[in-house]
């Protein structure tokens, strides 16, 4: 679901299903680049130096991957559209989705080739992974809340009517299913870290001396879930988005609350993720009662935590059982 979300915005391109093989390629390479980076080794040649020469092999293998991924972004998406575009004319009409862009200002000189390769590159990797783990975030937590999930259903039952489907355009009605999604990325954010900076230059921060071109990491999840500054952070509540948070978005207009970061060097993609996680739940939600699997109570929320990420440890099937009203 979530590639063909992304590869229309992108390509204007669909897979038919799990088995068409660019698809199976393309999430295995995904796949491959998502483990590397979330293996330590490389955070040790980080933070101690001395170890760096013994990371040749795993810095040979990520460049392998990273040329095997562009090119096949090259060869199958770019190219493809390029020729497509060599068809008709580009002029604002004729540019229909997101490579389109990319393309007309590598035409105009604004960027090269490189750079294109790149921003496909950045999207695939930013978009998809992080909201797919927020999503599993979000079932796994109205599974294990079922009165929550039956608040959720009751809002949209009661604003849309009964078997209205959920569209973007509906969000902004629907306070309670977005207060869910913002209390999913707040105890469970994707990128608790945020993804690191760099100072160019030396600074100076709260009285301490920061050299130039120093990693800098943000503890994100901390700030949001530290007690003194948060009722019960430890518990899926979301009304608290609706009573003493009120006034908290996940825009960055509150720094206890950034899970997409804020300022100039923000996530772009808060665009899209926000209403693809509330479109996606909600829907859920409206079609089916969501359940554990056979012979359990709950869903095991461990987590799994990598040098960035922070996604579910065990996956399970859940039970979606339709809604009578909806047969």
């Amino acid at each position: 679901m979530m590639y063909n979300n992304m590869y229309r915005i992108m390509f204007d391109r669909r897979f038919e299903n799990e088995d068409d093989p660019l698809f199976v390629k393309l999430k295995a390479l995904n796949g491959e680049r998502s483990r590397l980076a979330q293996s330590f080794e490389y955070n040790y040649g980080d933070f101690i130096p001395i170890l760096r020469p013994f990371l040749r092999g795993y810095l040979r293998i990520c460049k392998e991957v990273k040329d095997r991924r562009l090119s096949l972004f090259k060869n199958y998406f770019v190219e493809e559209r390029k020729k497509l575009a060599s068809t008709k004319p580009m002029d604002n009409a004729g540019l229909r989705c997101a490579i389109d862009h990319i393309l007309d200002a590598e035409r105009k000189g604004e960027i090269n080739e490189d750079n294109v390769l790149y921003i496909v590159e950045n999207i695939n990797v930013a978009a998809i992974e992080t909201t797919l783990w927020s999503i599993e975030w979000g079932l796994a937590e109205l599974v294990n809340h079922p009165e929550v999930q039956r608040k959720v259903r009751e809002e949209l039952d009661v604003v849309l009517g009964m078997g209205v489907q959920i569209t973007e355009p509906d969000i902004p009605r629907l306070p309670y299913l977005q207060a869910v999604v913002k209390e999913t990325l707040r105890l469970r954010m994707a990128i608790p870290l945020l993804v690191p900076h760099m100072n160019l230059h030396d600074a100076k921060l709260g009285g301490y001396d920061i050299p130039a071109e120093s990693k800098i990491l943000v503890n994100a999840w901390w700030l949001a879930n530290n007690p003194q500054h948060w009722k019960r952070p430890e518990e899926f509540r979301p009304e608290r988005f609706l009573e003493e948070e009120a006034k908290v978005e996940a825009n960055g207009n509150d720094f206890r609350y950034i899970p997409f970061g804020v300022g100039r060097r923000s996530c772009p993609g808060i665009i899209l993720a926000l209403p693809i996680l509330a479109i996606t739940l909600g829907r859920l939600v409206q079609n089916f009662e969501l359940l554990p699997p056979a012979g359990m109570d709950k869903i095991d929320t461990a987590e799994k935590g990598g040098q960035f990420s922070l996604h579910i440890l065990k996956h399970y099937t859940v039970v979606c059982k339709p809604r009578s009203t909806t047969l």
